[in-house]
């Protein structure tokens, strides 16, 4: 089964649960405020798309970031941050258990079988 992270409230995460439903596809919203995000779950993003690319840099939540805390990244630091600040995590990530799409694109989303 298909499985949707991110945070209920995120206006990209509304679009790809809009997208998703009015596609017809079967899918688990995983919401990181009420569900959690562990360090493991994190970890196997990071190792399938890396951690540039999971690590959202343009969010609000990075601007907010101090120049030390953004200082000397690498994914070690990028790991603890995004653990620590499950906003700083692009949203959304859409698994499907074989691939990860980081984000939001409508045309690389499945429709129902």
């Amino acid at each position: 089964m298909l499985v949707l992270y991110g945070i209920k409230n995120c206006d990209t995460v509304k679009k790809a649960r809009a997208c998703l439903d009015g596609r017809g596809v079967n899918y688990r919203f995983h919401d990181f405020r009420v569900d959690g995000l562990d360090e493991v779950m994190l970890r196997r993003f990071v190792a399938d798309a890396g951690w540039n690319t999971v690590l959202n840099q343009r969010s609000t939540s990075w601007r907010s970031l101090s120049d030390a805390q953004k200082a000397d990244l690498d994914e070690t630091k990028a790991v603890a941050l995004m653990l620590e600040l499950p906003t700083l995590i692009k949203r959304p990530i859409l698994d499907d258990g074989q691939q990860l799409i980081v984000g939001f694109a409508a045309d690389r989303y499945p429709s129902a079988s």
